[in-house]
């Protein structure tokens, strides 16, 4: 592969020449904060920041943010190709045709800021390797909780630490209609139409309820953390829309909250490691338990800092952008004094991917039971035979002659839990499994 460091010199240029793919949510956001903050921003980084061209899909489109419409082009090569522009921001999302613009960018010598989550998690590793091999940059602080720094800080002021876990809730819509479950006793289903009616669901809302998004997040937290590379597609995914409003008000009484946490921790085997998106039982004393409505936060425990909790606004025009300029400053920073491509891809591990059903924790599982003797005794039974241990059993209120049964287990591999519900299931006195949702303490 040709190998190109020129960019690694002293800057001799008055400005830098800044060129955007995407004027949507997080673009717009991107242009009004260098706008409003232009001077500051000179001032922090030494020289101006000059939006060349911006490339969006529709030119009569009404935005969120004015500018001049000379600025606008419908051809993204207008952009990418432009021997004056310094930087291209990457802001239309998806995989393709993202992934071939910076790829073509960072071949014409462009350093590259993006906050494309699902492109970095599927094919960061290649981008990085790409701007490693020419001495530039790839940043994509925006890619992962909005404006919560969490991906510099990993990389940097966390990076003499071995990393031991990363856990956290990663996907603002999520949290927002679980939040809404638990304060108000309503039913997923009603929450979530009036998240869209707010706008903090989209009206395709899969990526965000079955867990994708955040899948895509842990994934690239993940191969932060422990250096190595993790194929999204191996990263369980479960998401919240088979929680119910009584699992909600039953995990209260037992003095939890419901979220969705993303969890990403290292075992005992140094070749392996967990990494994980479901929705969990936390105590209400947790710290991540505080995030609430539309924020995310995050837990990252360090070998020699213990525990840090990152919290803030996980996603919007206005948090997502404050990280893309952080990051287009840095850039410009290192663009000043010869040093990009400093960081290069960290991911430079082998380690596999615990499957699910080898992944330890507490379990909760609710069930529909006939109200009849020895019911208890017979599922107990089945439990023992599966060598889960029962760290508690409360029976519900009984409605005609079925009753709810809640079980919290202690520490049981996967395998053995859907084992033994394998059979429950089946049992005359069993109605049905409700639900089955990790325990986090």
């Amino acid at each position: 592969m040709e190998s190109d460091k020129s960019q690694n010199r002293v800057w001799d240029k008055k400005q830098i020449t800044l060129g955007i793919l995407g004027l949507g949510v997080v673009g717009s956001g991107t242009v009004r904060l260098l706008m409003e903050n232009a001077a500051e921003i000179e001032r922090k980084i030494g020289l101006p920041i000059v939006i060349k061209k911006i490339a969006v899909r529709n030119l009569d489109k009404p935005r969120d943010v004015v500018v001049d419409r000379a600025l606008l082009t419908n051809d993204p090569c207008e952009v990418i190709d432009d021997p004056d522009i310094d930087i291209v921001c990457e802001l239309i999302g998806g995989v393709e045709p993202a992934r071939g613009y910076v790829l073509r960018a960072l071949k014409n010598g462009k350093q590259i800021v993006t906050a494309n989550k699902e492109m970095i998690a599927k094919e960061g590793q290649s981008l990085m390797e790409e701007a490693s091999r020419r001495g530039l940059d790839l940043q994509f602080e925006g890619s992962v909780a909005g404006g919560i720094p969490i991906i510099q800080p990993m990389k940097n002021a966390l990076a003499g630490n071995r990393i031991e876990q990363v856990m956290g809730i990663i996907n603002g819509t999520t949290n927002y209609i679980l939040t809404k479950m638990t304060r108000e006793g309503a039913d997923f289903g009603e929450v979530l139409k009036e998240a869209q009616a707010h706008g903090y669901a989209e009206t395709d809302p899969t990526s965000d309820i079955e867990g994708f998004d955040a899948q895509y997040k842990i994934a690239i937290l993940a191969s932060i953390a422990f250096t190595c590379r993790v194929p999204v597609n191996e990263v369980y995914c479960e998401g919240i829309t088979g929680i119910a409003a009584q699992d909600i008000a039953y995990a209260d009484e037992l003095g939890y909250v419901i979220k969705l946490l993303g969890v990403a921790k290292r075992t005992a085997d140094e070749n392996r490691v967990e990494v994980r998106v479901h929705p969990t039982l936390l105590p209400k004393t947790h710290p991540l338990a505080f995030a609430n409505d539309v924020y995310n936060a995050v837990q990252v425990k360090g070998s020699a800092v213990g525990d840090v909790v990152f919290y803030g606004r996980g996603a919007g025009s206005g948090p997502t952008g404050s990280a893309v300029v952080g990051d287009i400053m840095d850039v410009c920073r290192n663009l000043r004094y010869g040093a990009t491509g400093r960081i290069s891809c960290t991911c430079f591990e082998r380690r596999s991917i615990v499957p699910m059903d080898e992944v330890i924790t507490r379990h909760y599982i609710r069930m529909v039971v006939k109200d009849q003797p020895r019911v208890m005794a017979t599922i107990s039974k089945i439990f023992g035979d599966y060598e889960i241990n029962i760290a508690s059993m409360v029976q519900k209120e009984t409605f005609g002659t079925e009753t709810d049964i809640i079980w919290l287990m202690h520490e049981t591999p996967g395998k053995s839990v859907s084992g033994a519900l394998a059979i429950i299931r089946d049992l005359p006195i069993v109605v049905e499994v409700s639900n089955w949702i990790r325990v986090v303490d």
